[in-house]
């Protein structure tokens, strides 16, 4: 069977992205390849230049979804309401029943957002899922404390969205559902009336889906600049996550990289990032042996956080990537 054809009895996967996100998908998929095997990688191909640059790369164990190829009328008519971000949320709730719909065999899908990467195999989670013999599995965002202190909680809510497992079966079926209309009805950037975009409908499920939902009881295998210096205090100095949520990570230009805004990461941190920034690297090869243009975004005012200055320009140039603060 070729390689980019999805195969019975891998575990599967569905994330979206634009192209301006393609190096960050790519390491996804770098780090699925290293720790998720046997696998595959459905993606959403939120834009036409970010679907053509993915043909042009033809990875291993990936299948894409067009945008044009899912839009049905209910989205279309909700489309013009929302911004291209507010519309990859609203699109979210939709992506494993994407997954379902293009193979019969397919038992589970997992979403995940693009910017997670795994430093270990995500069988240590669905393992879990399988034993709780439930049908939707959810992961907390489980905040610092510090962080439960300042609110962010009560913004982004007790739940993330990004890391979301659908069995197939009329019971995980339901809570899609749900969600899915939720969504279409309101999923907008900003806090209203107990709702935040597509992440805050999940505070409701514990109560809603009580006999459908799993929450994922390994919290400090979920690591994200929220809560990374916290499990590091829990662990005496280590942390050991299944994955990491690089949430707020941007390439700015040719030699600045935005790791993270907002948040105090602590010290264990600092191997993460330098294994991300190394796998970035290889993509950003990859990407330039294609023929690839380096998207870059440009740096918000209100992005305040550890800003790296690389001592090499790795886009234009030949250099391995190096960072210094």
């Amino acid at each position: 069977m070729p390689s980019n054809n999805p195969a019975a009895g891998v575990e599967h996967f569905i994330t979206l992205f634009d192209n301006n996100f393609l190096p960050i998908g790519l390491c996804l998929h770098s780090s699925l390849l290293e720790h998720g095997q046997p696998f595959h990688l459905w993606i959403l191909c939120m834009d036409e230049l970010v679907e053509q640059n993915l043909q042009r790369l033809d990875l291993t164990h990936v299948s894409l979804i067009p945008l044009r190829e899912i839009e049905d009328e209910r989205l279309l008519a909700v489309r013009p309401t929302r911004s291209r971000g507010e519309y990859c949320w609203t699109l979210t709730p939709f992506t494993p029943q994407f997954v379902f719909d293009r193979g019969s065999q397919i038992k589970r899908v997992t979403y995940l957002d693009a910017d997670l990467f795994f430093f270990a195999s995500p069988k240590k989670l669905l393992d879990e899922f399988e034993d709780s013999g439930k049908h939707v599995l959810i992961t907390e965002h489980a905040y610092d404390p510090r962080y439960e202190r300042f609110g962010r909680a009560k913004r982004g809510g007790r739940f993330c969205v990004q890391f979301i497992t659908f069995r197939r079966s009329p019971e995980g079926a339901k809570v899609m559902r749900w969600w899915q209309d939720r969504c279409l009805e309101w999923c907008y950037d900003r806090v209203e009336d107990g709702k935040f975009g597509d992440q805050k409908y999940l505070d409701q499920w514990p109560e809603l889906f009580e006999h459908e939902v799993h929450i994922l009881l390994q919290k400090e295998r979920t690591l994200a600049p929220w809560n990374v210096a916290y499990y590091e205090k829990l662990g005496h100095g280590q942390v050991a996550p299944v994955f990491y949520h690089f949430h707020g990570f941007r390439i700015l230009s040719q030699n600045k990289l935005l790791l993270y805004s907002g948040y105090r990461v602590g010290n264990a941190a600092n191997y993460l990032y330098q294994m991300y920034v190394r796998t970035l690297e290889h993509t950003i090869t990859q990407l330039k042996r294609a023929g690839i243009p380096i998207p870059c975004l440009p740096r918000r005012n209100d992005w305040i956080g550890r800003l790296v200055v690389l001592k090499r320009q790795w886009i234009d140039g030949e250099n391995s990537v190096l960072y210094q603060n």
